[in-house]
């Protein structure tokens, strides 16, 4: 929400005036992030700093969900009385429908005495490839969401036995690039935790057989786990599931412009969307 938000001023208009340019099946529910400098903040390092009364307000104007990501895994009882994360919860509490990511069970129970107009989501950051433990995250009245681990999405002899009510709550990661045989998943996350904490700590260097090339979308296709448009249309919704998380904090404009061609418009109209916002100069995708 913070970092893109030039992005989404020109695209959210286009999504309206233009809807035939978009699948008919697909809606934007919301739009996640945290800014710079938030101790609650887990799965990325914040970045950008838009104002959040500016971003909440387009947010509002085009009916989409805003979430706060604070799923930082490591806060302390001390941590909970953050001025800059507690003025954020307390301007999203206040307007419209919107929730928290969120990994910590005792920011959890702060945000829900504190804050009860929001809604939460059990955050991916807590890697739980154990397909029982996340179905208790699923269980659990807390949350109105849980992402699973990006290991779990092929596991179909496993979600079709699924309740519908339990379906509705379950949101697919579609585009993880991290290697699917990562075992260092949960101590990368930790790592970011600790930096969002502000605490000195060693980087996390990743395992992965080719990690220096970074995120890649050709590479996240090749993933075990990858959920292609296919794979939406003629797999997941027809065994009843709906919701669909796209990530991209920290890749960039024009990636995640990418991404929401792939994922939300018809190929014939591409050129559109990519015409229409390339040629918008208040738009910097460098």
């Amino acid at each position: 929400m913070f970092e893109f938000y030039e992005l989404y001023q020109i695209f959210f208009p286009l999504y309206r005036r233009h809807r035939e340019y978009f699948y008919d099946w697909c809606e934007i529910g919301s739009v996640y992030g945290a800014p710079a400098d938030c101790i609650w903040g887990g799965g990325r390092v914040g970045e950008g700093n838009h104002d959040p009364q500016e971003v909440l307000a387009l947010m509002q104007e085009y009916g989409i969900s805003a979430r706060l990501t604070f799923s930082n895994s490591l806060l302390r009882q001390e941590h909970l009385l953050d001025k800059k994360c507690n003025a954020l919860c307390e301007v999203f509490a206040k307007k419209g429908q919107n929730g928290v990511i969120v990994h910590s069970d005792l920011l959890l129970e702060y945000l829900k005495i504190n804050y009860p107009e929001l809604y939460f989501v059990s955050s991916t950051t807590k890697v739980l490839t154990d397909f029982q433990l996340f179905m208790k995250e699923v269980n659990r009245e807390d949350f109105l969401y849980a992402v699973p681990d990006f290991r779990l999405n092929k596991s179909f002899d496993k979600w079709k036995i699924l309740s519908q009510s339990q379906k509705d709550k379950v949101e697919f990661l579609c585009n993880e690039c991290c290697w699917f045989g990562c075992t260092d998943r949960k101590s990368c996350y930790e790592t970011v935790s600790r930096k969002n904490l502000g605490e000195d700590c060693p980087e996390h260097h990743c395992a992965a057989p080719d990690a220096g090339s970074g995120y890649r979308f050709s590479k996240a296709m090749e993933n075990p786990g990858f959920i292609s448009i296919d794979d939406i249309k003629n797999v997941y919704l027809p065994m009843g599931f709906s919701n669909f998380k796209i990530e991209g904090r920290g890749l960039g404009s024009a990636l995640i412009l990418e991404f929401l061609l792939y994922y939300m418009t018809k190929p014939e109209y591409h050129i559109h969307i990519r015409e229409k916002i390339y040629l918008d100069n208040m738009l910097d995708l460098f």
